[in-house]
């Protein structure tokens, strides 16, 4: 059986971030899905909510496990017994980022792969950013995340 992690904040899951983890699950055994309970950013959500916006979104999927971690990602592989971390492509400059991250997670764990996925091409232009960004001024974000998240992203905005 191979496990892999998929680890991000998810402040908030897009649509991007499902269709990864969605893909994932086609190529590993079990995926689990880890929200990083302490990233160096400032978090609208938390890791309570983002847990449980994420699982909410993958639900249907039963080779996903929906998980919280503190502390090193190379770290909470080897915990879980993962053999690959997963992590998603947007962009070319995101390209820069992850290769230094795989090279840190090998360094660590020199047994981990990495293995990146290309976000489709519908939700490349897409991140958590970006959606907090637009729904705080009021924007649509009806094709960026999923119905359970669009109501959580405008009341803590304030919205309707």
């Amino acid at each position: 059986m191979i496990r892999a992690l998929y680890p991000a904040s998810f402040d908030p899951v897009t649509n991007g971030h499902i269709d990864v983890a969605r893909r994932a699950t086609l190529l590993f055994d079990e995926l689990v899905v880890a929200v990083f309970d302490a990233p160096s950013k400032n978090l609208l959500f938390t890791t309570a909510e983002r847990v449980d916006m994420i699982r909410r979104s993958l639900e249907d999927l039963p080779n996903v496990r929906v998980e919280s971690y503190t502390g090193l990602t190379a770290h909470h592989a080897i915990d879980i017994g993962a053999k690959v971390i997963v992590r998603g492509l947007r962009t070319v400059s995101d390209f820069e980022w992850e290769l230094q991250l795989a090279q840190n997670y090998r360094h660590l764990a020199p047994d981990l792969e990495i293995a990146c996925l290309m976000t489709s091409q519908n939700y490349s232009f897409m991140s958590s950013s970006m959606v907090k960004e637009i729904a705080k001024w009021g924007g649509d974000v009806s094709q960026m995340v999923p119905p359970h998240v669009i109501a959580r992203l405008y009341e803590k905005f304030g919205r309707t």
